[in-house]
């Protein structure tokens, strides 16, 4: 019989080399992914301890991480039939129970193991041994809470999250999203110096008696009963007037907004501006009955303030006590029995009705052009008068930095550290307080102030929210206060119209600006033109709108 010859199956592949189809012999068997370039390890490891240093744990595993379950053996007993004869615990000497040493990062010292050494059986000991046990027990415990507060003490707890400033309604349209970053990069320069339109209001002079101050000669904060005027853009009946006679003006704001969209990218709480465009002016407001005037306090800290309720140091009542604290200061540091700094015109919001004096200040409504076609019209406010080194008058703007517990603020006790270590204690409410100290200076540079002057002022005790001493003042002139932590004027604007671009781009309308509470994002809603008004509101913005038109 003649030889035969069977070629092999050939499977042809012209768009690349190698098979294409699975053979038949190799079908469904499972298959391990590897790299060439996977370092091959051990075949088989009996001992256990081929990976005690963690730091070779992976240097064997493949690129296509932790595959391969297919082949892993489970080794599996039925250990429920098995019973341990003997169940006496075993005991150990008194001496030299727990000590020992477990290598580099594995300590493992007597006090840390007391706790985990098996109590000698009482019976076996002699009276004086178990007194002895007794005592050794005790020391523990105490040792185990000593050592459990050192450990939780600098553990930083986890950021709760934050509820908005509005609750945001799913019928609301979002027409654009601006994070921070890209709100940092945003620069406006070259912005003329403002136009004064109208002056009103009157100014006490500072006491520079409060210069002399120190932690040594601290004094009681006093409570000084006095009317504060927070009215919101639409309801200033000057501005009403100046939306009439400035034609060319079709945007307008108060200093307290315009501040808050300038130094957006340091904020952190959640905060929300109503827009209103109507005729093509904006008009930018803040909701009534509203938190937004509201200091808020270690907004910026590497750990804010997180306590819930009536607590103490819940972050709504620290706002509340740093807003106290700050208009009694404004007011305390005054000569109230001197001459006044008078403006033009008298305080617009001074009611006839109101028992009680109104505190010291003066509103300044200033115009600037921001190009392309808008020009805003800002109200701001400033708090004081003094006289300078030629008795010349300058404007001040008053404002208190309150300290509340030092613990929660870098440990840099104000009462120990201020008079010998001010620009330490400065820096600290710099890191702490980013973006209410950034508004200050805004405000003080928007209202053309010549000086920006700075109250310390801590709780009489950590645990008394309702007593405060000053403990110092301290000055500058706002334009070099905010070179020092990088306050860009120029980004400030450039923030501003850029929103305001967004919003002259829309229908007339209302609008709502948001800070989201958990993220660094602004967004901009288009919302019914009923919104956060009642019946009687809803009728007079309808006579606003028709004056405007």
């Amino acid at each position: 019989m003649s030889a035969r010859f069977e070629p092999p199956f050939i499977q042809d592949n012209p768009t690349g080399w190698g098979p294409n189809t699975i053979p038949a012999q190799f079908k469904d068997m499972p298959y391990q992914p590897f790299s060439k370039s996977d370092r091959l390890g051990k075949v088989s490891d009996w001992t256990g301890a081929t990976y005690t240093d963690r730091r070779y744990m992976a240097k064997y595993q493949s690129q296509y991480g932790a595959g391969g379950n297919q082949y892993a053996y489970y080794h599996e007993e039925d250990e429920s039939s098995f019973q341990l004869v003997d169940t006496t615990k075993s005991t150990k000497p008194m001496y030299g129970r727990g000590r020992g040493f477990r290598g580099r990062g594995n300590f493992r010292g007597r006090w840390n193991n007391m706790n985990k050494a098996a109590p000698a059986p009482m019976q076996s000991l002699t009276k004086a041994q178990q007194i002895k046990e007794r005592d050794r027990l005790r020391q523990v415990k105490k040792w185990q809470k000593q050592q459990a507060g050192r450990q939780n003490y600098h553990r930083s707890a986890p950021i709760k999250n934050r509820d908005a400033s509005v609750m945001v309604k799913d019928t609301w349209k979002v027409i654009e999203e601006m994070d921070f970053p890209r709100l940092g990069k945003l620069s406006l320069p070259n912005i003329n110096n403002p136009d004064d339109l109208i002056q009103c209001g009157s100014l006490e002079f500072y006491d520079k008696v409060w210069d002399r101050v120190n932690v040594k000669g601290e004094k009681p904060l006093q409570r000084i009963d006095r009317i504060f005027h927070t009215v919101t853009t639409t309801d200033d009946p000057i501005i009403r007037k100046l939306v009439k006679n400035e034609k060319e003006a079709n945007v307008f704001v108060t200093d307290a907004i315009l501040s808050t969209l300038m130094c957006a990218s340091r904020s952190v709480y959640s905060w929300d501006i109503v827009v209103q465009k109507i005729g093509g002016k904006v008009f930018l407001d803040k909701r009534d009955n509203t938190e937004f005037d509201l200091l808020t306090v270690s907004e910026t800290a590497a750990e804010p303030p997180q306590e819930e309720g009536s607590n103490l140091n819940s972050p709504r009542n620290l706002a509340l006590e740093a807003t106290f604290v700050n208009h009694n200061f404004s007011q305390q540091v005054l000569k109230t029995d001197g001459e006044k700094y008078k403006f033009d015109m008298e305080n617009p919001f001074v009611d006839a009705d109101e028992e009680g004096e109104v505190a010291s200040v003066a509103y300044r409504y200033r115009k600037w052009d921001l190009g392309n076609n808008i020009t805003l019209v800002c109200r701001c406010e400033l708090d004081a008068a003094q006289l300078g080194s030629n008795n010349e008058v300058q404007l001040v703007n008053l404002k208190a930095l309150n300290e509340w517990d030092s613990r929660f603020a870098g440990n840099l006790d104000w009462r120990q550290k201020l008079d010998t270590q001010r620009g330490a204690c400065l820096a600290n409410e710099l890191k702490n307080n980013a973006c209410k100290l950034a508004k200050w200076t805004i405000q003080s540079i928007l209202a053309g102030a010549d000086t920006l002057r700075f109250g310390y002022v801590t709780r009489y005790n950590v645990k008394d929210s309702s007593r405060h001493v000053i403990l110092g003042v301290q000055h500058f002139k706002p334009i070099e206060f905010g070179n020092q932590f990088n306050l860009n004027m120029d980004n400030a604007w450039g923030v501003v119209r850029c929103i305001l671009d967004l919003i002259m781009a829309q229908e007339d309308g209302k609008y709502l600006i948001v800070k989201d509470p958990n993220k660094q994002i602004l967004r901009l809603y288009d919302i019914p033109d009923t919104t956060f008004e009642s019946e009687e509101e809803s009728e007079e913005s309808e006579e606003d709108e028709k004056d405007a038109m």
